[in-house]
């Protein structure tokens, strides 16, 4: 018989080709565990690089977080823009004239702050704007005077106050000496609609806008603007800078005075120079579709009846129209005699400059004068309905004391509210494409 083949050699083979296997199997599996984990370290590394560097902890030195955002404007998550956006704000900054300012004019697209930019510019200072273009009146407004700004080499950086990494590069790449802080969440009316906007720009977005300035090295002087609302229901008249402003009439208002009283607290604390300017009733080309003598022209042209208020005991409401060269001039004259900041890295040196002024006409209006100047102008009767003011913050009368501003930067307002509104009404046809009438429909008549 034959020999039965020997099967422990295969056996014996097959053991150790398996045991083979698992020893290869093992170190496979913990080469990739390790590989694994140092692929899972690594990614949670960046992640917290990415945050530390995003979202910042609060620190007792706040030049160290402006340092930090610097770092950013290199680094892969670049805020803002790139090496083309920083040179556009390096030459939009960039004065013109011998010892010209540096000046960044938050709200740029903003009726106001058009115009302020628009005239710093002219004379050669340097100008960077910042605006969020909201949509609280037709952004195609602000694009417009964007348009406008643009022709005149002024670069406006879309962005929010609230927005620290962006303020922080903002600084970073050009040296403010000057801020001009015109942004904020207008209209009286508007505040019983959606309060927290005004919350979110005019208390939060100023103190995020202070807490980038103050730990700037140099740190900018400030001029900014509060209103004329801050007076609410004050009957002293005229409306002087020494009046008591602790009864405002609505939360517009309210915001407006807490700006001042925030104005104080950074100024006492980092030595920043602050200049408060209380705004009267401002009008003009490339005015806020918002503003009565704004939506009266529209709906006049339109044919639709407007409302003009009456106060509670029957009396003509009353507004102190200003012209917005006037206020340009007022502006300026505020940035040119602002104090240098004293602070630095957010320490305060010594006693800085706090001031707060009215820029107004002196001169009060009645509504129904302002209707009928309209009417003269575009050559059309007014459908009026006459109501009695309701409650929904807007005060009876306004009237300016500008003494102040003419004793120290020599304010002067000389635009009377006919003339003012002839040049509004001009801006207003050529802007809409509106013809001009070649006869009156209905004389008017003043009431």
């Amino acid at each position: 018989m034959p020999t039965p083949p020997d099967t422990s050699k295969t056996l014996k083979l097959e053991r150790y080709n398996s045991y083979l296997r698992k020893i290869h199997s093992t170190k496979l599996i913990n080469a990739s565990s390790k590989l694994l984990f140092r692929a899972t370290l690594l990614a949670a590394l960046l992640l917290i690089l990415f945050f530390t560097i995003t979202y910042p902890p609060l620190s007792d030195n706040p030049h160290h977080h402006l340092h930090r955002h610097s770092l950013l404007s290199t680094s892969l998550f670049s805020v803002g823009g790139g090496a083309a956006w920083e040179k556009q704000v390096r030459r939009s900054s960039t004065p013109r004239r011998p010892n010209g300012l540096s000046v960044l004019v938050t709200g740029a697209a903003g009726f106001v702050g058009s115009h302020c930019s628009l005239a710093l510019k002219k004379r050669g200072d340097g100008v960077v704007g910042l605006d969020n273009f909201n949509d609280y009146y037709d952004p195609s407004l602000k694009r417009a005077r964007q348009n406008l700004l643009k022709q005149q080499q002024v670069f406006i950086v879309e962005g929010d106050l609230n927005d620290a990494p962006l303020l922080s590069k903002l600084f970073y790449v050009a040296p403010f000496t000057h801020v001009l802080h015109l942004a904020a969440q207008a209209g009286v009316r508007y505040a019983m609609q959606n309060p927290q906007s005004y919350i979110r720009s005019n208390i939060a977005g100023f103190v995020n806008l202070l807490e980038i300035a103050k730990a700037a090295n140099p740190q900018p002087a400030i001029v900014w603007a509060s209103s004329s609302s801050v007076y609410g229901l004050n009957t002293e008249n005229p409306f002087s800078e020494i009046d008591r402003t602790d009864k405002p009439a609505s939360l517009y208002a309210a915001t407006k005075k807490a700006g001042e009283e925030i104005a104080h607290t950074y100024n006492h604390i980092y030595g920043l120079s602050l200049t408060g300017l209380r705004f009267f009733t401002v009008y003009g080309p490339w005015g806020r579709p918002d503003m009565a003598y704004f939506f009266f022209t529209k709906d006049i042209l339109q044919g639709k009846s407007i409302e003009i208020y009456k106060t509670h005991d029957q009396k003509e409401v009353a507004r102190d129209f200003t012209y917005i060269d006037d206020v340009v001039k007022g502006c300026l004259g505020a940035v040119d005699t602002a104090e240098k900041s004293t602070g630095s890295g957010g320490k305060k040196k010594g006693p800085a400059q706090l001031r707060v002024y009215n820029l107004g006409n002196t001169s009060p209006v009645p509504v129904g004068r302002l209707v009928w100047i309209l009417e003269g102008l575009l050559k059309t009767k007014a459908k009026k309905h006459v109501i009695t003011m309701p409650r929904n913050g807007d005060v009876p009368f306004t009237h300016a004391n500008v003494t102040l501003a003419h004793k120290d930067f020599g304010y002067k307002p000389t635009t009377d509210l006919a003339t003012g509104l002839r040049k509004f009404v001009k801006w207003y046809v050529g802007y809409y494409g509106i013809q001009p009438r070649t006869q009156k429909e209905s004389q008017p008549t003043e009431e």
